[in-house]
């Protein structure tokens, strides 16, 4: 009987364990899905769009307060662009920007936080490039 006890034990502790991991994964999952939304979302909306010479280019960058996750209205950041110097390519113009990001969002009823950075390319946004290469060939 103490056997039979002692085996039982350790299947439910094991089982405890491999719950708490299989939260654990999914916790992280959705940190990285939140943090490649955020990436996507930084490079259609940091840059905006500017007109010279008649042709619309990636401008500088704004800082981003407090801007809504999309398709995740809780999860909300925060971007601050600074100019990369090793990404200049000729005076005066900046092609690189490091990104520091801050995540936020409410868990359990406490604010919680997280921070990372990125090294973003001054250019036109994806889906602005789709739009131009597909509309302009269109016959």
């Amino acid at each position: 009987m103490g056997l039979f006890l002692i085996g039982i034990s350790s299947i439910l502790g094991l089982l405890a364990f491999g719950a708490t991991l299989t939260r654990t994964a999914a916790l992280r999952t959705d940190a990285a899905s939140a943090a490649e939304a955020v990436l996507a979302d930084l490079e259609e909306r940091l840059f905006p769009l500017v007109e010279e010479e008649g042709e619309l280019v990636a401008g500088a960058p704004a800082p981003i307060v407090d801007r809504p996750l999309p398709e995740r209205p809780d999860v909300v950041y925060s971007a601050t662009p600074v100019p990369n110097p090793a990404g200049v390519a000729h005076p005066g113009e900046t092609l690189e920007y490091r990104v520091d990001v801050v995540v936020a969002w409410n868990s359990g009823g406490v604010r919680r936080t997280r921070a990372f950075t990125a090294l973003l390319l001054r250019q036109v946004p994806f889906g602005e490039r789709l739009r131009r290469q597909f509309v302009a060939e269109t016959p």
